[in-house]
């Protein structure tokens, strides 16, 4: 018969605490995203193939948020939104608001947000 000192829920709420911290803790800076386009032949195809993930995550993201109620900020609404769109829309969002954005901030918050401006509700 095996002991359990901890309820179920308890151990469920850890987990997905510590896989929340590890996610957060491994976020990307803007800062370290230039470093990785410079870095080296390949760095910009590396940095490429982080932005399409990073969009990817963001709306999927967005879209669990939505499943649990909170209100729609980024409405596709049948339009295209292409892996090679995702340097356009980080590109853009941080021309726009060149002022707003520092080199410590999530590459993560940048791309929800041109994702918020380029297709609103």
């Amino acid at each position: 018969m095996r002991m359990t000192f901890f309820p179920r829920s308890l151990k469920s709420s850890f987990l997905l605490m510590l896989v929340v911290t590890s996610f957060a803790a491994n976020a990307m800076t803007l800062r370290e995203f230039r470093a990785l386009e410079a870095a080296s032949k390949q760095g910009e195809d590396y940095a490429n193939y982080y932005l399409v993930g990073v969009m990817e995550g963001a709306l999927e993201a967005h879209a669990q948020a939505v499943r649990q109620g909170a209100k729609p900020n980024i409405c596709l609404n049948g339009r295209r939104l292409e892996p090679r769109m995702a340097r356009g829309l980080l590109d853009g969002e941080l021309r726009r608001n060149a002022g707003v954005y520092e080199a410590d901030m999530p590459v993560q918050l940048a791309m929800t947000n041109a994702l918020a401006t380029a297709y609103p509700c």
